[in-house]
């Protein structure tokens, strides 16, 4: 997922501050951490999720918002983090986010209840947007040429390796249970490590654009308060059966949402840089681009969940267990994930719709073997599935935020990359939540069956939601490859 990021400022298209010092080695090491640690604890969570329940004693709500919290701070935020950089300072707020992401992780690893980790998890998704895209756009004005691609390209190695990172290191770290810790360390490990890197960070060269747009922070407001009630409402309305409150929160939502993008519509009727420029989602191609995006990238995540709960609490295998038998697929994420561009260039729409059909076929093939094999399963057995289903996933996710962003001109070219990249990070909660509520409703209607069993079953009708949106996205895939 990380790899198919954009390495397009999302600031407002146009504007060209002046190059700033020649950056060195250590500098760009120091950025390549910001990417590494932001990534990182995107999928490090996952492993770590059997092991915060048995401590916090945390419902399974309360884990699908551990996860969904910082997914949808950190999409919510990611435009906000881009300008507040180009008009105060990109190495700045770099730095402020570096130790703002330390902060946050010593607070998550302190965490005494599921209801303080998921609010300190919500500090950590708004540090990571505020750190996240100086990554780029220093690497953006610091580069030219050659010399630039080497550099997007060792970020990109970087973001794998996080990828890897996250299920292998994270579950050793949490079989290690280092001090006693358990969870807590793969939060704790980020404090030092942020601070080496906030300390180090005066070799960045400051770039800025003051002619940058100014911030719309009332319709970040709005537009972050309204995702928060709809994901308030899908993933707590399974759980407590849909009392009025949930139904409540789902309408709420709608309205905020509705008002937002009424405040957007007249800020850029004005003249004003709204967050969103709605024209742009007017536009009938960037729009299904939008939505490809929001439907694969939901079931990255949603899968995370599925089948740490699975191997873990289903199947009794510790972190680091689980973590080897789905690195295997990390890698054929990368591998996929390099082929992609080619196979795009060369072929086109139908090579982005043909490996969405062999992740559909992918997923669809694990939700079977898993749904036939039952309480006999052996995890191992998955790891060949697995590799096929990250292969076909990097193939389809790093050329799909290129494919949206060449149906809209040079001139939006930065609203539509920050567009596209918050929708990311939305889509994965929105998928956290779907998903979690197909698992957990079928957990609760399992009866008498075994945690294996039962595990298996939920694994088996989550994985529905996968299937189905991967099957929308290659539909949408086929219908823009027919369209002039």
């Amino acid at each position: 997922m990380a790899l198919s990021m954009t390495s397009t400022t999302l600031s407002r298209p146009g504007a060209r501050a002046p190059v700033p010092a020649a950056m060195g080695r250590l500098g760009l090491a120091v950025l390549l951490s910001g990417g590494f640690i932001t990534i990182f604890d995107l999928f490090v969570v996952n492993v770590a999720i059997p092991s915060m329940q048995a401590t916090l004693s945390a419902s399974f709500a309360q884990i699908g918002f551990v996860i969904a919290a910082y997914e949808l701070a950190y999409g919510v935020l990611l435009i906000a983090g881009s300008r507040l950089g180009d008009r105060h300072g990109r190495r700045r707020m770099f730095m402020l986010g570096m130790a703002g992401f330390a902060f946050a992780s010593a607070l998550c690893g302190l965490a005494p209840t599921a209801g303080t980790l998921i609010a300190a998890r919500i500090l950590q998704g708004v540090a990571a947007a505020m750190l996240f895209p100086q990554v780029y756009a220093l690497i953006r004005v610091s580069y030219e040429g050659h010399a630039r691609r080497r550099a997007f390209g060792l970020l990109g190695m970087t973001l794998g390796l996080a990828a890897i990172a996250g299920q292998v290191l994270g579950g050793w770290i949490v079989h290690a249970d280092l001090f006693g810790l358990a969870w807590r360390g793969i939060f704790l490990i980020n404090v030092p490590l942020g601070l080496l890197a906030w300390r180090l960070a005066r070799h960045i060269p400051e770039s800025r654009e003051p002619s940058g747009a100014d911030m719309d922070w009332p319709g970040a407001a709005l537009v972050g308060a309204g995702l928060a009630l709809l994901l308030l409402a899908l993933i707590e309305g399974p759980q407590r059966h849909w009392p009025a409150w949930t139904v409540a929160c789902g309408a709420a939502s709608a309205a905020a949402l509705a008002l937002f993008a009424r405040m957007q519509r007249r800020i850029g009727a004005r003249g004003g840089a709204p967050l969103v420029d709605m024209a742009l989602l007017a536009q009938p191609r960037f729009a299904a681009g939008c939505l490809l995006v929001m439907l694969v990238f939901s079931t990255a995540s949603a899968l995370f969940l599925c089948y740490a709960l699975l191997v873990q609490t289903g199947f009794g295998l510790d972190a680091l267990a689980a973590g080897l038998i789905f690195a295997p697929a990390s890698v054929g994420f990368v591998a996929g994930s390099m082929a992609a561009p080619r196979l795009a260039a060369r072929f086109g729409t139908p090579a982005i719709a043909l490996a969405a059909l062999l992740y559909g076929g992918a997923t669809a093939a694990l939700m079977l073997r898993v749904g036939a094999a039952g309480a006999s399963l052996d995890p191992w057995s998955l790891v060949p599935v697995l590799v096929w289903l990250g292969a076909a996933q990097g193939a389809v996710n790093t050329p799909l935020v290129n494919l949206a962003l060449g149906f809209v001109g040079d001139r939006q070219a930065g609203m539509a990359a920050g567009i596209v990249s918050t929708l990311q990070q939305i889509g994965a909660a929105l998928g956290v939540s779907a998903a979690g509520m197909l698992f957990g409703g079928t957990l609760r209607a399992c009866g008498g069956a075994g945690a294996a069993e039962c595990h298996a079953r939920a694994f088996a009708s989550a994985l529905q939601f996968n299937v189905a949106a991967i099957a929308a996205a290659a539909a949408l895939l086929w219908w823009l490859g027919r369209r002039p």
